[in-house]
C-alpha cells in the first residue's frame, strides 16, 4: 500500500498583478521561461477565471476571501454612495475573513486593497491603495521606519502621467520598483510565517502602457527570476506554492464612453450651463482649469480637502463645470448612468437619494439598457463593442450591487467620463485587462501536469485552505480544485470541511489623503 503523503506545513502565495496564460504559455513553450516551465512540468497548470469586471479591487479581495464581490464587498476602488458621490474603498469595507485573518503566523506584502495595515498574527506591509508610508502603510507600525531606513528608494507606485512621452525612463523606474519590492521580499522571507502573501504589480503596470513583445519578455524574464528564487526558498520548506494573477491582459485600441452613450439616448442628462456653472464656463473656469491655477499659487487638492468639510468640497466640484461622471450629471433628470470598471446604475428610489425610477420599473429599464449595449457598434468599424452581464446574476446576494456589468469586446475599452463622442482611440493606454489570468501549484502533495478544472479566482482561497488542513468558510463562493493534488496526498484524500468565519470585524471610516492615489490610477486610466 503506498504512503500517504501529509498536508504541507506552509503556503506560499506568489502574486503577479495582469499576467494572462496564453503569454506564460506561449513563452513557456519557446523556452524563454525555464521557472515557469518547471512549474508545468512538477506542479498544477492552468487558465484562473478573473472577476466580471475583471479589475483589480475586486479580483484580489475575492482571491483572498472565496468570494465574488457581493460578499466580500468591493465593485470597485471607489465606494458609489446614496447620494451620488463616491469615497475610496479601504481594507475596513472588506467585509470576509481574508486568508491572513485565518493562517497565522502571516506575511503579506504588496497586495492590493489592504490599506490600512490590520492588526493581525504576523507582518503587513499594504500595495496599491496605501497613500503614504506613515500611518497605516505596516503592522507593526514600527516596520515602517525600517522600510525607509533599509529600501531607501522604495515607492507606493508609478503614474504613467509622470513618464507619458518618456517610455524608456518609465521602464528603467518600473525596473528599479520592481527590485525594491524583490528586497521588501527577501526581508520578510525572514519572519516566520505559515501562510507568505506577496504580490508583483508591475506587470500590469507596464502592460497598460507598453505592448510590445520585446519589452514584455524582458520584464517577463526578470518575473521568472523571482520565481526561481522563491522555489529555491521554499525547497527546504514544507510548503505548496501557489501563483496567481488577478486577470489577465490584452491589447485594446479605442474607447467606449458609456456615459456619454446614456446622454445620446436621453437616460442621461449633464447638469446645464445656468446659474454659476453657466456664469464659470463662459469664462472658461473649468475643473481642469481650476486645478491648474490653485496649483500654480503653491495649494494642491490635499491643502484643501484638509482644510475644508467634505459636503463643501463635494458642493464645489459639483458647481465647476467638467467632464466628471458624477459630479456634472443633474441626477433630477437621469435615469442611468456608469461608474467604475463599466458598473451600470438605475437611478432607482430605493439605492439612490432622491433616484427617479421606482424599483417595479427597473427590470423592463434593464432590458432597455441591455438592447441599448449589446447593439451599439463603432461607426468607424462596424463592429459590436461591448459585452453586457446581469448584475443579479453576477452579484445575487446584494441589492444594491451594480444593475449591469458593461464590458468592451476585444480591443474596446469602456470608459466613463462625459464627453463628445462615443468613441475615441485609446491613446497611451495600448492594452487592458482580459477576463484569463494564471494558476500554478507546485509542492509535494500537487500531482505532477495536473490541470484544475475551470479555475477561478474565488478558488485560491478554498484551495489553499483545503491544503494545509484547514476548513473553507461555509459561505465560500469557490470550490477546492482537489483534482491537483495527488491521490497519495493528504489533501488528496481529505473529505472538504467547512466552517462559518462570520464577517470581517467593522472598522472605522479610513481618514487620510488620497490624492497621490487617485494620481496614479489616473495615470493608469483606472480613474477619470
Amino acid at each position: 500500500m503506498s504512503m500517504e503523503t501529509a498536508s504541507p506545513e506552509r503556503a506560499f502565495v506568489l502574486g503577479l498583478d495582469g499576467v494572462p496564460w496564453d503569454l506564460i504559455r506561449r513563452w513557456t513553450g519557446e523556452g524563454k521561461l525555464p521557472n515557469f516551465a518547471r512549474l508545468l512540468e512538477e506542479g498544477a497548470a492552468g487558465p484562473l477565471t478573473s472577476t466580471t469586471p475583471d479589475a483589480t479591487p475586486l479580483a484580489w479581495p475575492t482571491i483572498a476571501t472565496g468570494v465574488w464581490p457581493d460578499k466580500h464587498g468591493l465593485y470597485g476602488f471607489q465606494h458609489l454612495e446614496k447620494g451620488y458621490t463616491h469615497r475610496m474603498n479601504t481594507s475596513a469595507d472588506v467585509r470576509r475573513p481574508e486568508l491572513w485573518d485565518i493562517i497565522s503566523p502571516a506575511v503579506v506584502g504588496n497586495v492590493p486593497m489592504t490599506y490600512p495595515a490590520s492588526d493581525i498574527d504576523g507582518s503587513l506591509v499594504t500595495g496599491m491603495m496605501t497613500p503614504e508610508m506613515d500611518d497605516g502603510f505596516t503592522h507593526p507600525p514600527e516596520l515602517a521606519d525600517e522600510i525607509k531606513d533599509t529600501i531607501s528608494d522604495y515607492r507606493i507606485g508609478l503614474s504613467w502621467d509622470e513618464y507619458r512621452d518618456r517610455p524608456d525612463e518609465f521602464r528603467e523606474e518600473l525596473s528599479k520598483l520592481l527590485d525594491t519590492r524583490r528586497t521588501l521580499m527577501r526581508r520578510l522571507m525572514e519572519e516566520d510565517w505559515r501562510l507568505f502573501f506577496f504580490v508583483y504589480t508591475a506587470p500590469d503596470r507596464l502592460q497598460h502602457l507598453i505592448w510590445e513583445d520585446d519589452v514584455l519578455l524582458e520584464h517577463y524574464r526578470e518575473l521568472d527570476a523571482i520565481l526561481g528564487e522563491v522555489m529555491e526558498y521554499l525547497e527546504s520548506r514544507d510548503a505548496v506554492l501557489f501563483v496567481v494573477s488577478d486577470h489577465g491582459f490584452g491589447p485594446i485600441s479605442r474607447f467606449v464612453f458609456l456615459n456619454t452613450l446614456l446622454e445620446r439616448e436621453n437616460l442621461l442628462t449633464r447638469k446645464s450651463g445656468d446659474g454659476t456653472r453657466g456664469t464659470l464656463a463662459k469664462v472658461g473656469l473649468t475643473k481642469d482649469r481650476i486645478e491648474g491655477l490653485i496649483s500654480r499659487l503653491g495649494i494642491n487638492e490635499k491643502t484643501l480637502i484638509d482644510h475644508l468639510p467634505r459636503q463643501l468640497v463635494d458642493s464645489v466640484a459639483g458647481h465647476v463645470p467638467g467632464d466628471h461622471n458624477l459630479y456634472d450629471v443633474d441626477f433630477n433628470e437621469t435615469v442611468a448612468f456608469a461608474h467604475g470598471s463599466g458598473n451600470v446604475y438605475v437611478n432607482d428610489t430605493m439605492r439612490f437619494d432622491p433616484g427617479v425610477v421606482s424599483p417595479s420599473d427597473v427590470p423592463a429599464l434593464k432590458e432597455d439598457l441591455r438592447s441599448l449595449f449589446e447593439g451599439l457598434t463603432d461607426p468607424e468599424t462596424d463592429e459590436e463593442a461591448l459585452n453586457v452581464y446581469d448584475g443579479d446574476e453576477l452579484f445575487p446576494t446584494d441589492p444594491y450591487s451594480p444593475d449591469l456589468v458593461v464590458k468592451g469586446d476585444e480591443e474596446y475599452e469602456t470608459a466613463v467620463s462625459l464627453t463628445r463622442s462615443v468613441f475615441s482611440d485609446s491613446g497611451s493606454k495600448v492594452a487592458s485587462h482580459r477576463p484569463e489570468g494564471i494558476f500554478f501549484a507546485w509542492g509535494a502533495s500537487v500531482e505532477a501536469e495536473s490541470t484544475p478544472t475551470d479555475a477561478t479566482v474565488a478558488d485560491v482561497a478554498p484551495t489553499l485552505l483545503h491544503s494545509l488542513d484547514e476548513a473553507v468558510p461555509s459561505d465560500a463562493d469557490g470550490r477546492v480544485l482537489k483534482e491537483i493534488f495527488h491521490s497519495r496526498s493528504k489533501p488528496g484524500r481529505r473529505a472538504v470541511s467547512q466552517r462559518d468565519y462570520g464577517d470581517s470585524e467593522p472598522s472605522d471610516a479610513v481618514e487620510a489623503d488620497f490624492d497621490d492615489v487617485e494620481d496614479r490610477l489616473r495615470g493608469l486610466g483606472y480613474m477619470e
